[in-house]
């Protein structure tokens, strides 16, 4: 069932639990998508789990009114849901921009979370872009924005991918806020330097369920204590792709976080 709760400044953030009780699967989507795009994850999941899922502010049906847009606000914007549905115990998953957000959603939750899961984000912890590599980068955003983030999308996706999905994601995102959405891409990609240090803070179990391609620097990742899962024949949308295989691969990064529990 849909609810509103008020985040750090106000802002009205949408949600939903549903689901089983016990341990909560928080789902986390990324930049410019919204809650929606975990549909096709809920009712298995629900199965096993209590799910929550939420739009955070600027995306989906939550409000898009903030005046500063950065990982820690919408890590505010989580900590507030699972305060509000009365959650204790959490793994946090996030895909894309959401693994950065549930890094320091997990800082607001100390004693609350079991682990994380990312899903597609980071496939190497040992190099970041700087400040002005990350501007060189967003520079055709600000240009063309929605002509740049269509591509940027279409390119997500292996050649052989369903067109019409292609088409519906590329459409979505491209039709976003532009100013919440060139804030956050900025805000997101500067965020990579703080992960390291992060990861080494809160000391919690990560997996990351990655594409097979591009190749992941596993070495790098364990350094930093990330298992990591990967998933053939899929891009940057593993649960919208090929939902079945990724709500397996889900379940076994789930049972790595928390090993009481068996794999669906």
């Amino acid at each position: 069932m849909q609810a509103f709760i008020r985040s750090f400044d106000r802002a009205r953030i949408a949600y939903e639990v549903l689901g089983s009780s016990g341990t909560s699967l928080v789902l986390v989507h990324g930049w410019c998508c919204d809650r929606t795009y975990w549909d096709l994850q809920i009712a298995p999941l629900a199965v096993r789990w209590r799910v929550v899922r939420l739009d955070l502010a600027g995306h989906g049906q939550s409000d898009c009114e903030r005046t500063g847009w950065s990982m820690a606000a919408f890590g505010a914007d989580v900590s507030a849901v699972v305060s509000a549905a009365g959650l204790t115990d959490t793994i946090l998953v996030g895909h894309s921009m959401g693994a950065d957000v549930v890094l320091e959603a997990a800082r607001l939750m100390r004693g609350r979370v079991r682990g994380l899961v990312w899903v597609d984000r980071y496939n190497q912890l040992s190099t970041f872009m700087s400040e002005a590599q990350v501007q060189e980068r967003i520079a055709p955003f600000r240009t063309s924005f929605t002509e740049t983030t269509r591509t940027f999308v279409q390119r997500m996706f292996p050649s052989r991918s369903d067109a019409s999905l292609i088409e519906r994601v590329a459409s979505h995102m491209s039709s976003a806020p532009e100013p919440m959405a060139l804030a956050v891409l900025e805000a997101t990609w500067n965020h990579g330097r703080s992960v390291p240090g992060l990861l080494a803070e809160l000391d919690l179990p990560v997996v990351a369920i990655n594409a097979e391609h591009p190749s992941t620097d596993t070495p790098s990742m364990r350094e930093h204590g990330v298992e990591v899962l990967l998933m053939p024949d899929v891009g940057h949308f593993p649960m919208l792709e090929k939902p079945a295989d990724f709500n397996a691969c889900l379940a076994r990064a789930v049972e790595l976080v928390f090993p009481t529990h068996t794999s669906m």
